[in-house]
């Protein structure tokens, strides 16, 4: 009868420790998200209620699933235990499965998901010019990504922050008039472009990285589901 592997043993445990370390990593991360004041602002400064939480809960439940998955691999590779090495191919399997569809889904709404994105950003525009505590971590993130841009506002311009321009124009403030990206409002020198559209670019770029990420994740899992099952049949056979 056939004995194990030694190469495909320890393929598998190389590649399972290396997926249970990226359970830490994102677990530790989504943590830190979680309780960590700079993370609070950075949920709060959305302002669309629990939906960044549950982004958030999600990550942490997908590193911890991650973690299980790396730990089962890990043991049924090592203590050769076929029960270990099946329940790892079922559930990996399943992710597999749900990150497929959830690429299918992605990208027959992401018209729809680009409507929302829209949909949020003019409804954040009154945050601008708002005056209340919960909007100030708001405007401090806009205020940073203005700096960055070169952009002033969110929709419509400077004139989205309303009286809150003149405290806040030095992030979004021009060098000279003479450029054609830059516009007098209030007697400040101040960019034209709203941030709207650097936001989208910056959207759909880093969909593009998603995806790319998505597509390795898959070929990673499928070369998990071919070891394991190849590990699977071999003790079978020992």
């Amino acid at each position: 009868m056939a004995g194990v592997s030694g190469c495909i043993k320890y393929s598998m445990f190389i590649f399972n420790f290396l997926f249970w370390l990226c359970g830490i990593v994102i677990l530790g991360i989504a943590i830190w998200i979680r309780v960590s004041k700079d993370g609070q602002e950075i949920l709060s400064s959305a302002d669309s209620g629990t939906y960044p939480y549950v982004a958030v809960n999600i990550l942490i439940a997908v590193g911890a699933i991650i973690m299980i998955l790396g730990f089962l691999g890990c043991c049924g590779a090592v203590k050769e235990s076929r029960c270990m090495l099946l329940l790892f191919f079922i559930f990996l399997l399943l992710i597999l499965l749900l990150q497929v569809a959830a690429g299918i889904l992605g990208a027959a709404f992401k018209s729809e998901s680009q409507s929302i994105l829209n949909e949020t950003l003019y409804k954040n525009v009154n945050l601008l010019s708002s005056t209340s505590e919960d909007a100030k971590a708001f405007q401090e993130a806009v205020t940073e990504f203005q700096e960055e841009f070169k952009c002033c506002g969110l929709v419509n311009g400077a004139a989205d922050w309303g009286n809150n321009f003149l405290q806040n124009y030095k992030s979004c403030e021009c060098p000279s008039l003479t450029d054609s990206s830059c516009t007098s409002y209030r007697g400040k020198i101040v960019y034209k472009e709203p941030c709207i559209s650097f936001i989208e670019e910056l959207v759909a770029k880093n969909l593009i990285i998603v995806i790319g990420i998505a597509f390795g994740l898959a070929i990673i899992e499928t070369l998990g589901l071919v070891f394991s099952m190849v590990l699977y049949c071999q003790i079978g056979n020992k």
